[in-house]
């Protein structure tokens, strides 16, 4: 293995929206840096399904749209 192709891997701290928080490895920033969430699967709605939904979208979903349930 050539040396120094990798990233450094190291713990850091991931703190979510609601507060919580836990460690984990990564090579974002530094041994012991803090990662505060702005969106996470507490409150984001692809994982919520919020008022803020995802549309389908993609060609069987516009051919549902646009005929229904033809023919099943």
């Amino acid at each position: 293995m050539k040396a120094e192709t990798h990233p450094e891997y190291h713990t850091i701290k991931v703190v979510m929206t609601d507060g919580s928080e836990f460690e984990t490895r990564s090579t974002w920033g530094k041994e012991g840096e803090v990662m505060k969430l702005e969106i996470d699967p507490s409150n984001h709605p692809a994982w919520t399904g919020g008022p803020a939904r995802l549309k389908d979208k993609g060609k069987v979903a516009d051919f549902k749209n646009k005929f229904g349930d033809f023919g099943i």
